[in-house]
């Protein structure tokens, strides 16, 4: 059999506000960017979550910034030495100007992994322009990714090739709106953007799929509720598109339990302090997409919830280090590769 692979996603909140330009760790006194949590708490309190994960290869949402100064990968590479973790290497994709790259830390003696990026008539690549009618007016709209998608090829050394995708979809705040109306306009229009986005990724995912390749999708899509306005548009949600329906299609038991049970428990991968309510409000954000072919492998996922996962809760330095390390909690997939 197989041995069995850990693969992780983790949105870390502010992680690029953790290093210096060297890409070395803040581990001072000073505040980090997150509320009440100084910058060596939230490094250590990252190293201990990433320790008990102990996943063969961590997807990071908003990993450290990539500029002409800075460096993900010499960042994360500290990270990892820092913190004597396996997964020591690190591969990134296109930069984008958001200070919020995504990235992929993993072993080097389990996986071997490099940038892979494709194109084709349906989806262009990533760093690319994508072409789509957005609202209905006979005229396409050009749409690019503030931060592309990460595409990678894979083998394991078991010698399995599969194909891997991590993705940061992000509806923008209406910024620069002044009026309600304005407010209105912009998020909708930002909305859509972000549907588009989806419908470019699942273009990509159909390829693979159509190939019979082995395909994981990973990431934060930061769903939200649809728009009457465009429901013959798009008609539904960017996590049930990157799904898809009528045939082959990704799987991930979060999502499908939310898609089924929307007045009902949810799983929920984060969790945002409302100042102006005066409490927390959880969500699910984080998913881990595999094919049919994945799926019949019979993997197991968990959501890593301080307070939902017994067993991250009777581990009292775990609970508190997930809590103070970001405002998403890890999620992990084990699965026989």
């Amino acid at each position: 059999m197989p041995p069995e692979v850990r693969i992780a996603t983790y949105n870390v909140e502010w992680f690029d506000s953790l290093f210096d330009n060297k890409g070395r760790l803040h581990m001072d006194r000073r505040w980090s960017s997150r509320h009440d949590v100084t910058r060596a708490e939230q490094a250590e309190a990252l190293g201990i979550v990433f320790t008990a994960m102990n996943a063969d290869a961590v997807m990071v949402i908003e990993a450290p910034d990539t500029s002409s100064r800075r460096s993900s990968v010499r960042a994360l590479t500290h990270f990892a030495e820092s913190f004597d973790l396996r997964t020591r290497e690190v591969v990134t994709g296109f930069a984008n100007d958001t200070q919020q790259e995504i990235a992929l830390m993993y072993d080097p003696a389990v996986l071997t992994v490099r940038h892979d990026p494709l194109a084709s008539d349906a989806a262009p690549r990533f760093d690319g322009q994508f072409e789509i009618d957005l609202d209905v007016d006979a005229t396409l709209d050009r749409v690019v990714f503030s931060k592309p998608p990460l595409e990678l090829s894979v083998t394991t050394n078991a010698g399995q090739e599969l194909r891997m995708i991590g993705a940061h979809l992000k509806s923008k705040a209406p910024h620069g709106a002044r009026t309600r109306d304005e407010i209105m306009q912009f998020a909708i229009a930002n909305r859509r953007k972000q549907l588009a986005q989806a419908i470019w990724l699942r273009r990509r995912i159909d390829s693979h799929l159509t190939a019979e390749q082995s395909l994981i999708v990973l990431g934060d899509l930061n769903d939200g509720p649809g728009l009457d306005e465009y429901e013959d548009l798009f008609g539904r949600s960017s996590v049930e598109i990157i799904l898809g329906d009528g045939g082959p299609h990704l799987y991930d038991p979060h999502a499908e339990l939310a898609l089924q049970s929307l007045l009902g428990a949810q799983p929920t991968t984060a969790r945002f302090f409302l100042k102006d309510k005066g409490h927390y409000l959880e969500a699910l954000l984080d998913y881990i997409m595999v094919s049919p072919d994945l799926r019949a492998r019979a993997p197991q996922w968990r959501i890593w919830h301080p307070f939902n996962d017994p067993r991250c809760y009777a581990v009292p330095e775990l609970r508190e280090a997930l809590l103070t390390a970001s405002d998403h909690f890890p999620v992990t997939l084990d699965i026989d590769l």
